[in-house]
């Protein structure tokens, strides 16, 4: 068996079993070369850690950014605080979203909360380096 994720030195994923690659019998043996890559999501979906992301800033459609042509035809959102004999808020021309859901549904390679988190240092390290150029254009 291969050692889990992580090299069974602790964290989230230390608890796992180990991964099966191959089952053989008594006297049997395998003899292989192997080759390690890590990828990413842009390269091939196989990389990415998610089986779905979803973002919702509007769950009662109180905003109309989208109109329903039979609004009672369309599935509530989990997210709707609407009473269950209505299908959408009133109209609010003057609204503004200010309430963001966003659900992740992960593979199992990482938590979804570490996704998320992940995600979130990634951002905050590209707006820095944003900001950092920035300033360096303005010196110039």
């Amino acid at each position: 068996p291969c050692p889990p994720a992580g090299g069974g030195r602790g964290g989230p994923y230390s608890e796992q079993k180990p991964i099966l690659i191959a089952k053989l019998r008594q006297f049997q043996h395998l003899k292989l070369r192997a080759l390690a890559k890590k990828g990413f999501g842009k390269e091939h979906a196989k990389w990415n850690p998610t089986a779905g992301v979803a973002f919702e800033y509007d769950p009662d459609n109180a905003l109309r950014h989208t109109t329903f042509e039979n609004p009672e035809d369309w599935p509530k959102s989990e997210f709707s605080q609407l009473p269950a004999d209505k299908h959408q808020a009133p109209y609010d021309p003057m609204g503004k979203p200010n309430k963001f859901f966003l659900t992740v549904e992960s593979c199992g390679s990482l938590r979804s909360s570490d996704i998320v988190m992940n995600g979130l240092t990634v951002l905050r390290e590209k707006i820095t380096r944003l900001q950092q150029e920035l300033r360096g254009q303005q010196e110039h």
